[in-house]
């Protein structure tokens, strides 16, 4: 029987269609400025609000502005996109706290027993949070608010109810898959679906999501060196005022940071509920870096996958070297580990513990929502991807399995093939 699995054959020279060149080369001329003062002056102007709260945050978007400037390699659409990506950040906070001085009481609100779904990229982190977001007894953050968290001044939904957040964030996503079409195969982050909230902690410029958008070493540097227990507060009070705005359910959450992250997340969440997804670090570095170099034909001038494999193994290593370091500070009593080899099949078990340790009961609604869920989800749902490490990166599987004993000593981590 033939793979029906599909292949990227010009993944590291890529073959742009009409319109992807047409994109590129209407942008060549393009002066990107990224300054912080300019940066501040368009979101003041976009919201008509000066006040962005504490001022702290300004070494750090200088730092995160002038590690996008020093990235060579990017072109120039995307130098515009992250442009625009701080632009939004800076008014998102300015929208926040206009909200907090207007209602106070936002900060009294109280983030309670959330559950906190903490592993690595494409290890089934995303199968998982919207398996349990299904629960409507859930808060979770969709794609398009974690984008717009807080609508401007005056604007609400329109005469059919439509959010024009969220209209804005269909157009977007459109407008991406016109671009790079085969990301719905490797993970499609359409509007609805839910996304990590380090989206929202990155309005206090204190995230690792800007690895995810250009190569910048100095900002991971930068950005290991925070105190994060202050940008987890930061976090907090920010699903407070997402709360106040839609809430009042308890929150499911996730994102890979939290991997190096445990401390701060443990102390800013103290009656969380952590679930560990485990998996072949081999099989998430070769999705990873296939999904970034194929993103990469409109991101950067040339795909280095060399360079690109290079950092994300380091990456990945520096995110499970402070996992399985950290693993203990969360409890064995609310928290349980998951291999992905049991997110086929076995996945009402596994809530069923969580839920247990959560201490929620596990209705016969929610377990038809789950079921559901699953149902209309299949693994594979949008197609496989093939994925060739050797070929287009120059790595064998072994070779980069051999960094990762530690983290197999740890977990029950299976290999894959």
């Amino acid at each position: 029987m033939p793979d029906s699995a599909l292949g990227i054959e010009d993944l590291t020279v890529p073959v742009l269609n009409p319109t992807q060149r047409e994109v590129l080369t209407q942008l060549e001329s393009l002066t990107v400025d990224l300054s912080p003062a300019g940066l501040i002056g368009e979101a003041i102007e976009k919201t008509g609000l000066e006040d962005f709260g504490p001022t702290d945050f300004h070494p750090r978007l200088q730092a995160y502005a002038e590690a996008v400037d020093s990235d060579s390699g990017n072109t120039n659409l995307n130098r515009l996109i992250l442009r625009n990506r701080i632009v939004r950040l800076l008014s998102q906070r300015l929208l926040l706290t206009d909200l907090l001085r207007r209602y106070p009481e936002i900060h009294d609100i109280e983030i309670e027993r959330p559950i906190i779904v903490v592993g690595l990229p494409r290890s089934g982190t995303t199968h998982l949070v919207n398996l349990i977001a299904s629960d409507t007894r859930r808060r979770a953050l969709p794609y398009w608010e974690s984008q717009e968290p807080f609508p401007l001044r005056g604007e609400g939904p329109d005469v059919n109810g439509v959010d024009p957040r969220f209209a804005r964030s269909v157009a977007e996503h459109q407008s991406a898959m016109a671009m790079t079409p085969l990301v719905q195969n490797m993970h499609d982050r359409f509007p609805q679906a839910i996304e990590e909230e380090v989206e929202i902690l990155d309005l206090d410029f204190a995230s690792y999501v800007l690895e995810w958008h250009a190569r910048v070493p100095q900002w991971r540097d930068y950005y290991l060196g925070l105190n994060q227990d202050q940008h987890y507060g930061y976090l907090r009070t920010v699903l407070k005022a997402l709360t106040f705005l839609r809430g009042p359910r308890r929150w499911v959450l996730k994102s890979p940071q939290h991997c190096e992250q445990l401390g701060p997340l443990v102390r800013t969440f103290p009656d969380a509920t952590v679930a560990f997804t485990h998996r072949d670090p081999v099989a998430v570095i070769q999705s990873a870096v296939t999904m970034l170099a194929y993103g990469d034909r409109m991101r950067r001038k040339e795909i280095d996958p060399e360079g690109l494999v290079d950092y994300w193994i380091d990456r990945i290593e520096r995110l499970l070297r402070a996992c399985v370091r950290d693993r203990e500070l969360i409890g064995s009593d609310r928290s349980v580990d998951i291999g992905f080899h049991q997110l086929n099949g076995n996945e009402l078990s596994i809530l069923e513990t969580l839920f247990a340790y959560n201490g929620t009961a596990l209705t016969d609604s929610a377990r038809a929502a789950f079921r559901g869920y699953l149902d209309d989800n299949p693994r594979g749902k949008h197609g496989r991807m093939r994925y060739d490490l050797q070929r287009h990166f120059g790595r064998s599987p072994d070779e980069v399995r051999s960094r990762f004993g530690f983290y197999f000593d740890r977990f029950d981590v299976r290999e894959e093939s």
